[in-house]
């Protein structure tokens, strides 16, 4: 077997293996230059992110969409249109990206977070309901890389609780749970159409409904305070601007049209991954329950099983990108992020309401084992793994296989 390449070896991937991201053709051009040439950039009198609300509305079987400036302000967003800020908890998991539990703070309420479950990387419903204190609003199950959280009973606890759900669909474009689409799920959920996601315009999101109150109150919050027919500088109340310009919206409107196909292409292509790798020693996928009928795949999940040969999730990551996969470390847990630490998370005076200390304690409140080992087992493959045909994955499989080899080859020797 040839070296690692991170030892100057032949890369198992070539260059050109793995499809480029983002994928795009002249429909993407087309609708810019139509954008362009329209003069119409900003989304008041424009139509392009109006026309992709609407598309994007409709394939989540939901009635209302509105698209912003990113992922994270759209949980800011739903947090403020839901009403909650300061003196309330929110609970999070504490394995999921930092927005989750920024936002909150953001908001002036406190993240608590919880453990999620090892197999699937998910909040489990038995953690979200011993976090529950008479101060908590509100809670943000996340669909973790495309994995839709166990809602049957989060949404029970909720609602006995009176409890507001937010869904994190940030990596769950398209996903369903037992046929029915994640957007629908909660409350409000939230979407991200950052570089990197299934959808993508470089930077964006979206907040979803099914209520046409709240919509129209987040509508408000979302251009500065101002009705939406407001030309007489009415601001009825706070707001701020998230508003998503007509030309990301035009990209996604065409992002949109091809993403049925990728969404049923990653379906398949993951499949195949998850046999491949099956096959090989020390390594597990993230799990997949029976009740998601639609998994959207954002990122390919998968975590040392313990110790082997002594091949680290760090250097898995560092060899697999050094042979062409594209490759990375999952996220800390949150509580372990460095701007929780006491006097670190506010460059002046804090909220009255809302000490360091306090925060700290919060988000520690509850053990959270498991997250700190799939901070520490786990890593990602990018979503592009699943695209390009049952060859990508074979050349994919092939690279992870010669990495763990190598090790046991190693430690033979």
């Amino acid at each position: 077997m040839d070296e690692l390449a991170i030892h100057g070896g032949h890369k198992a991937c070539a260059p050109g293996t793995i499809p480029a991201w983002p994928i795009f053709d002249d429909s993407e051009e087309q609708a810019l230059l139509r954008t362009l040439r329209s003069r119409l950039w900003w989304r008041i009198p424009g139509r392009e992110v109006d026309a992709f609300e609407a598309s994007f509305a409709r394939f989540h079987d939901i009635e209302h969409a509105l698209a912003v400036s990113n992922g994270t302000q759209a949980i800011e967003l739903a947090l403020a249109t839901l009403g909650i800020g300061f003196g309330d908890e929110v609970i999070v998991p504490a394995f999921t990206f930092a927005s989750t539990a920024t936002a909150v703070l953001h908001a002036g309420a406190t993240p608590v977070t919880v453990d999620v479950d090892l197999d699937t990387y998910c909040m489990t419903p038995e953690a979200f309901e011993r976090a529950i204190t008479p101060r908590t609003r509100a809670v943000i199950p996340v669909h973790l890389a495309g994995q839709v959280c166990e809602m049957a009973d989060i949404l029970a606890i909720a609602a006995r609780h009176d409890i507001k759900v937010i869904g994190d669909a940030a990596h769950a474009h398209g996903a369903r749970w037992r046929g029915q689409s994640v957007a629908t799920l909660g409350d409000m959920a939230i979407f991200s159409f950052q570089s990197g996601k299934l959808l993508t315009a470089g930077e964006g999101g979206a907040l979803v409904t099914r209520d046409p109150a709240l919509i129209q109150r987040a509508w408000i919050k979302t251009s500065c305070g101002r009705p939406r027919t407001d030309r007489r500088y009415e601001h009825v109340e706070l707001g701020t601007n998230m508003r998503m310009g007509e030309f990301q919206g035009a990209i996604l409107g065409a992002q949109l049209q091809r993403f049925p196909q990728q969404l049923a292409e990653r379906e398949e292509a993951a499949q195949r991954l998850d046999a491949l790798i099956a096959e090989l020693p020390g390594l597990r996928v993230q799990a997949r329950t029976p009740d998601v009928t639609t998994h959207s795949h954002y990122m390919y999940m998968l975590r040392l099983d313990g110790s082997y040969h002594g091949v680290t999730r760090d250097f898995l990551v560092e060899a697999l990108v050094a042979e062409g996969v594209p490759a990375y470390f999952s996220y800390r847990a949150i509580p372990d992020f460095p701007m929780f630490a006491t006097g670190a998370l506010w460059a002046g005076t804090p909220p009255a309401s809302l000490s360091p200390a306090e925060v700290r304690g919060a988000l520690e409140r509850h053990p959270i084992p498991v997250s700190r080992e799939l901070a520490a087992r786990s890593l990602w493959l990018h979503h592009t793994v699943l695209l390009g045909g049952q060859a990508v994955q074979v050349a994919v499989a092939g690279a992870i296989r010669k990495v763990m080899e190598r090790a046991e080859r190693r430690t033979a020797a």
